[in-house]
Formats: structure tokens, C-alpha cells, sequence
């Protein structure tokens, strides 16, 4: 059982009452493994090892960089949320050692992109965005300038992979992401564009063209998204920040309240939560 989710959860809601390294901690502890599968096949396809000089934008607490680095690549994260990165710096300095026998940096931890630039010894060969989009409208807005502006950083011809969720008949988190959706748009919150939407087959695509990528294959990934229990569930799917407009439009406790309900069809005999998804991943090159 293993996780990550969509691009929205950055920065928390100040009336949340889960104060930030708490929610940080959800993420590292219960909700990231859940894209580990998706992060094995990309680097099983594209030969990931020790030529390859990755930048990872989004990089959450680091899960995806700590699988590229055991596998010998030199890693580079960005996150501008200050407790996952330091959530991730600790773990992933601590699995790697901050220097290589060619003294070299094998991991980084950076706050920008503009950092990520800073002393680079050699240009990236290697650029992802592991966070999906395409289960909330307007989750990919940012990340075409993201791309824009780390593209500069990287070698002619590199690899980019982009990542998206699933059709929504093939992902069985899918009903209990709309409960966000409903919540928000019952209370008529001003962020209704927070809100669940169903994912579009050329997300992805779109993403590439405004960004001036060229795609150059796909594929698609099973990802369920497998919990010990109820409880650990909702404070997963919270941590994504999915549910924080619903969140800001209701209060947290009708919230968890509503999003256990929907967990239901999904609990099992022995009390854990098992829910199949696909997830689809987009190659590139610039």
C-alpha cells in the first residue's frame, strides 16, 4: 500500500485546524506511497540509473526522488511547501548521504527552480512532474510555466514525463473525490473550480503543447490506493488538499464525516480501505 495525489494540497488552509506539519506528515506517512508503482514503471521504461541527472518539480517529501536515487541517479527536488521539503531533506539526505564519491551532490532539496539552477554541475537529463492532474478543474494551471521555466535547466532533447489520473471509470476514488465537489458547491464557496472533474483524455497533451513539449509516448499504471482503516483513509485524502475548499465552505468535521460515508463500498472484512485506480503518465521530450 503506497500514495500521492493531485496538485492543489501546497499550502494549507489557515482555518484548517490540522496544523501544517501535522498535514505534511499525513502526506509523507499514509498518502504518498499510493503513486509508488507509477514512479517504478516511468524509471523501469526510461532505464533511470547513475547517468541519470533528474529535477523533480512538486517533489512532495521525496518518495519519488529516494526510488530514482536508489536506482544511482543524482536527484534534485523542488517543493515549495517548507514542511515537505524538510520532511523530505530528512529522509532523503539520510538514505542517500549528501555527497557521492565523485563529490558531487547525489540529492538536493530546493524551494524554486531558480535554486534548482544554482552551482548545477551539469545540465538535467531528466525533468518530472509526478503530481496528477486531472480531478479538479484548473489543477494543471501551474504547471505549464513550471515546465517553461525548468526546460533552461535541462539538456536539448531531455525527457519529461507529466503524470494524470485515469479515466474516472477506472479509478474507484473517483466518487469520494466528488464529494468536494458537492460540498463545496452546495455551500456556493468562490472557489468552485476546486472542485472534482472528471479527467480528460488529452490533459496531458494539452499540458505538453502549452509548455512547447514534444510527446513521445505513453502509459498507463495501476495505482490502488490501499489504507489500514477508515481513519488513516480520510486523513490521506485530506492531506492532498483536494478537500480544502470543501473544507473552507463547510468545517473539517462535516468533512471527514462525509468523505468516511463515501469510503464505505470501499471497506473491507478485516477494516482497510482498498480502492483500484489507474493513473497515466505522458513522455516527452524538449
Amino acid at each position: 500500500m503506497t500514495p500521492t495525489l493531485v496538485r492543489h494540497h501546497r499550502y494549507a488552509d489557515p482555518s484548517d485546524p490540522v496544523d501544517a506539519g501535522t498535514r505534511a506528515r499525513d502526506w509523507a506517512e499514509i498518502q504518498e506511497r499510493m503513486l509508488a508503482p507509477l514512479y517504478e514503471a516511468v524509471y523501469a521504461r526510461l532505464e533511470v540509473g547513475s547517468g541519470t541527472r533528474m529535477l523533480s518539480l512538486d517533489c512532495g517529501t521525496g518518495l519519488a526522488l529516494l526510488i530514482a536515487a536508489a536506482r544511482g541517479a543524482r536527484v534534485t527536488g523542488v517543493d515549495g511547501d517548507r514542511e515537505r521539503l524538510a520532511l523530505a531533506r530528512e529522509r532523503l539526505l539520510a538514505g542517500t548521504g549528501q555527497e557521492s564519491g565523485g563529490g558531487a551532490p547525489r540529492a538536493r532539496l530546493v524551494d524554486s527552480v531558480a535554486a534548482a539552477a544554482a552551482d548545477l554541475p551539469a545540465p538535467y537529463n531528466l525533468l518530472t512532474a509526478f503530481q496528477p492532474i486531472g480531478c479538479a478543474d484548473g489543477d494543471s494551471e501551474g504547471l505549464a510555466p513550471a515546465l517553461a521555466s525548468a526546460v533552461p535547466l535541462a539538456a536539448r532533447g531531455t525527457t519529461v514525463v507529466l503524470a494524470g489520473w485515469g479515466p474516472p471509470e477506472r479509478c474507484a476514488t473517483a466518487p469520494v473525490l466528488r464529494v468536494a465537489a458537492r460540498l463545496t458547491e452546495s455551500a456556493r464557496a468562490p472557489r468552485p473550480q476546486a472542485g472534482w472533474r472528471p479527467a480528460l483524455r488529452d490533459d496531458l497533451e494539452d499540458v505538453a503543447a502549452r509548455a512547447g513539449l514534444k510527446p513521445d509516448g505513453s502509459g498507463r499504471v495501476s495505482c490502488p490506493f490501499g489504507y489500514a482503516d477508515v481513519d488513516s483513509a480520510v486523513r490521506g485524502l485530506l492531506s492532498t488538499g483536494l478537500f480544502d475548499a470543501a473544507v473552507r465552505a463547510t468545517d473539517r468535521a462535516q468533512v471527514e464525516k462525509e468523505v468516511a460515508e463515501a469510503l464505505h463500498p470501499h471497506l473491507r472484512a478485516d477494516g482497510t480501505v482498498w480502492m483500484p485506480n489507474v493513473f497515466r503518465y505522458l513522455v516527452c521530450v524538449t
